[in-house]
């Protein structure tokens, strides 16, 4: 940030907070979603969709929605195109049966855990800058953020929410 005057001016104005957090998440997904596209051939909510049914086998897509916040049709998309490539497969809900489960099958968890090796070595790569307490400082107040009401909803942005 030193080197580049103008980042530095806007990660420090009065915006500075989400500002710097979008920087964060934005330029690594420059990063991750490309190489997801190129090397996986599917966008990265497929990846996270992928992730999240091989974690807790038997989630619904809303689940899915709630952990990684997207538009109900891409991860309907992310659902159609893994179950096409096999990756993952959809069952009646045993509590609901108008409700689909999302299980990755054997191929899927492979693949699950070839991608999760690689995005393991980007968060290595953007965090080590980070000693291990203030990487868990950083936890801590990303997780309070998350648990806080003003992240889903917003009385400065009604109807947003």
């Amino acid at each position: 940030m030193d080197n580049d005057p103008l980042l530095a001016r806007l990660l420090n104005s009065e915006l500075s907070e989400l500002l710097s957090i979008s920087h964060i998440v934005l330029a690594n997904n420059q990063v991750t979603n490309r190489h997801i596209e190129r090397h996986y051939d599917m966008p990265v909510q497929c990846w996270l969709t992928l992730y999240a049914a091989a974690l807790f086998p038997g989630l619904r897509a809303r689940d899915v929605m709630r952990v990684f916040p997207r538009p109900q049709n891409t991860i309907s998309r992310a659902v159609s195109l893994l179950e096409k490539r096999g990756l993952l497969v959809q069952r009646p809900s045993t509590e609901d049966g108008r409700a689909k489960q999302l299980f990755a099958t054997p191929e899927g968890i492979a693949l699950s855990h070839d991608i999760r090796a690689s995005i393991l070595q980007r968060q290595s790569e953007i965090f080590d800058v980070l000693t291990p307490d203030e990487r868990q400082t950083l936890l801590t107040l990303c997780h309070k953020v998350v648990s806080g009401p003003g992240l889903y909803q917003s009385q400065a942005m009604p109807g947003s929410g």
